[in-house]
């Protein structure tokens, strides 16, 4: 018999879903909900079959929503007592990144520990966030506030109540976040048990858990292993503490159980985790910006840089490695952003939006009461949106410059800001530079070594001063002309030359590509830092005063959207006289749908699950579709005949991912999928390409979202990668039995 969950039984009666009762239109349920909002989604839920208490999801301390947890960008969860955690394959990239040489490219060879004692520091800044508690804190955030305050003003106030709050919260290990919902309407103080240790346990091969990379990325149908497998490592007392060798495994009070048998077409499932952020909320001005202009430039720069970090990476092995990550995510970016694009045009939907607009202002104006309340929102929130897309060209650029260009200037940008906001109180502060993040700063200085290579640095940093040159005047970053010796106007190639002899001082003078002289400037003063007279200093000190410029504009227009924001929901939360889920902000959310297949060209119709034949149909051996060799001798065993408990008898095959209704977006990645009896029959990893865009409006026919089916999980670990040690653990050992015969 197989070893049960010891919450299998209150897993069962929370969650029993009456699937015969399933009604027959296939569409998509919009709503990223607040778990304490699924109970009034009752009757909502009875509809779809649901014979559980929907309250089960509303107690964050109990199963199973006890069990899913954060990694600060990624979702995920417990699968075993000892702090085993599953997520997606993409989500682990950077720990594959930090251990891996040219010699031993884990990033494309995977990697297994069949024991604790191999199990893999993730690296500096990994963490793993286990949610304790959501309350709303409305009131002591936005209570009591004169009506008369400037934007600016506002947002001071606003901002010191959330550092007050947050600082209350802080105790005993505790990472505390007071989020906004509804555009600032409303108010939850999230309190997360912060864990320092995370070690990497389980990843499989390139060839499975990236297989079709960024062909197949946003694309149905898939056919990819997107999973691995981490673990959450405590003190002996069990305090959160950063990597110590005498640490132990973190023992969560819930963890799930992988199902072994997956997810079926028709089946209802819910999703569990962290999305992101979504702006379904946003004005019309708002949303065409970022389809006319912020979305295009996104586009062009990220295949911009894509190729050069592959021109980088030609030279070098260890190049390749150490841009990976970076590559990755500007890859997963522009094709989403691509999707959302076309998606505006295809869908015609800012036309829709603007559209939906209108028909809230005529309501709003159809009611003296209304139009008192709320009749100056719209107007007031436009004309903020005007102002900012004014200088928009050139504080972009500044970003881009002191914030997501190459990682030296940023760095060197981020130790001088340290050093100026050090002094201060902690109440003082930027929220960034609190004491409660010079943690991370360390650690996010300690990491770059992993990532930084000179030359790919040095190309991404003069793509941005090429974009920083062609800035029209009124728009020109003048400490830069002045460093650089630019003006606009100049021509192409005199700005290049500029440039370069801008870079080569640049380069040839800094030594913040030393990790040691890093980390000692993180605990350096104002006039320690400037006396190293380091030019890669001296460019970040020269960018600063335009850098607080846009902080500070950036502060009085966040008073003014937490001014109108919050009346602006309110208004389209009263015309909806109905439920309605706040954008996603990064917090816990659910999710639910139907395993559904979705009309996709003209004349064709994609089926929702894929299995083991479509892994051999792609499979080329080489590049994005190299499927390991032991994986396609393994398919080829059973067809020839060898069982497995993890083929589905209606496919004839192992599935391998399958389509769901589901709301979900990026942040998502790694979210559990919970079926009929609250077990994790699969993993939440993409979305499809055609309904990005839902992001921005919700398209309820097409909608979808992709997942990897549990039974992949277990059959790979089982018959590709040996996981033996992990099976036992998460209660699929005796699976082995069945389709191994005894040794001899």
């Amino acid at each position: 018999m197989k070893t049960r969950n010891r919450f299998a039984p209150i897993l069962a009666a929370c969650l029993t879903f009456g699937i015969a009762l399933l009604p027959a239109p296939a569409r998509a349920e919009e709503g990223m909900w607040m778990p304490q909002q699924i109970p009034q989604l009752a009757e909502r839920l009875k509809a779809l079959g649901f014979r559980g208490d929907p309250q089960a999801f509303a107690d964050l301390t109990g199963q199973p929503m006890g069990a899913i947890v954060s990694l600060g960008g990624c979702s995920a969860s417990f699968v075993s007592p000892d702090g085993l955690i599953v997520t997606n394959h993409h989500c682990v990239q950077s720990a594959l990144q930090f251990n891996s040489t040219p010699q031993k490219n884990l990033l494309v060879d995977g990697f297994l520990a069949s024991s604790r004692d191999q199990e893999l520091t993730a690296g500096p800044g990994s963490r793993v966030y286990v949610t304790t508690s959501v309350k709303e804190v409305t009131a002591e955030i936005t209570g009591k506030l004169d009506p008369k305050l400037a934007d600016r003003q506002r947002h001071e106030v606003v901002e010191r109540r959330l550092k007050e709050r947050t600082a209350a919260c802080e105790k005993d290990g505790l990472r505390c976040r007071v989020a906004s919902f509804f555009d600032g309407l409303k108010y939850f103080e999230l309190a997360q048990m912060e864990i320092q240790d995370v070690r990497l346990v389980y990843a499989p091969a390139e060839g499975i858990g990236n297989f079709g990379g960024e062909t197949d990325n946003w694309q149905w149908p898939r056919h990819t292993g997107d999973w691995s497998f981490y673990r959450a490592y405590v003190s002996p007392t069990g305090k959160s503490v950063a990597y110590a060798k005498e640490n132990v495994p973190f023992k969560p009070k819930h963890w799930l159980k992988i199902s072994p048998e997956g997810a079926g077409s028709g089946d209802l499932v819910f999703v569990a985790g962290y999305p992101g952020r979504t702006q379904r909320f946003a004005t019309y001005a708002q949303t065409r910006e970022l389809a006319e202009w912020s979305f295009p430039r996104t586009v062009r720069r990220n295949a911009e840089l894509i190729a050069l970090l592959d021109e980088a990476g030609s030279k070098s092995k260890e190049t390749v490695i150490r841009v990976a990550t970076r590559k990755r995510g500007l890859n997963n970016t522009l094709t989403n952003r691509k999707g959302v694009v076309e998606g505006f045009k295809r869908g015609n939907l800012l036309a829709k939006k603007e559209a939906l607009e209108k028909d809230l202002l005529a309501w709003i104006a159809a009611d003296p009461v209304r139009k008192k309340a709320y009749g100056d929102v719209l107007p007031a929130l436009d004309a903020v949106q005007s102002e900012k897309e004014k200088t928009r060209e050139r504080d972009a650029t500044v970003y881009d410059l002191l914030g997501n260009g190459s990682v030296l200037l940023p760095a060197a940008h981020t130790l001088y800001e340290l050093s100026r906001e050090r002094p201060k109180k902690d109440l003082d502060r930027e929220p960034e530079y609190q004491e409660r993040n010079w943690s991370r700063i360390r650690e996010g200085q300690e990491r770059l070594q992993r990532s930084y290579d000179p030359d790919a640095d040095r190309s991404l940093l003069r793509y941005v001063l090429v974009e920083a040159s062609k800035l029209t005047p009124g728009q020109r970053i003048e400490a830069l002309d002045r460093e650089a010796g630019l003006s606009a106007g100049i021509s192409d190639a005199d700005a290049a030359k500029k440039i370069d002899a801008l870079l080569d001082r640049l380069y040839a003078g800094t030594k913040l590509g030393d990790k040691a002289t890093r980390l000692a400037l993180v605990e350096k003063s104002t006039a320690e830092i400037l006396a190293t007279k380091d030019p890669m200093i001296a460019l970040a000190v020269a960018l600063d005063p335009l850098w607080q410029e846009i902080r500070e504009r950036a502060k009085t227009r966040d008073g003014a959207y937490e001014r109108l924001g919050a009346r602006y929901a309110q208004a389209l939360l009263e015309k909806s006289g109905g439920l309605t889920a706040p954008d996603a902000n990064g917090t816990l959310r659910v999710t639910y749908g139907r395993v559904l297949g979705v009309p996709g060209r003209d004349g064709l119709i994609y089926l929702p699950q894929t299995t083991l034949q479509g892994v051999v149909e792609k499979a080329s051996g080489t590049g994005e579709f190299n499927a390991p060799k032991k994986q396609l001798d393994a398919i080829a065993a059973m067809k020839a005949g060898k069982k497995t408990p993890y083929a589905d008898p209606k496919l004839g095959s192992v599935p391998v991912n399958f389509l769901s209704s589901v709301d979900t977006t990026g942040g998502n990645s790694g979210s559990a999928t919970l079926n009929a009896k609250g077990e994790l029959c699969g993993l939440l990893f993409d979305g499809t390409f055609d309904t990005v865009a839902s992001d921005y409006l919700y398209d309820t026919e097409k909608t979808r979202s992709i997942h990897v089916d549990s039974r992949y999980m277990l059959w790979t670990m089982t018959e590709v990668d040996g996981a033996a040690n992990l099976l036992k653990e998460i209660g699929e050992a005796p699976s082995l039995d069945v389709i191994r015969p005894a040794a001899h």
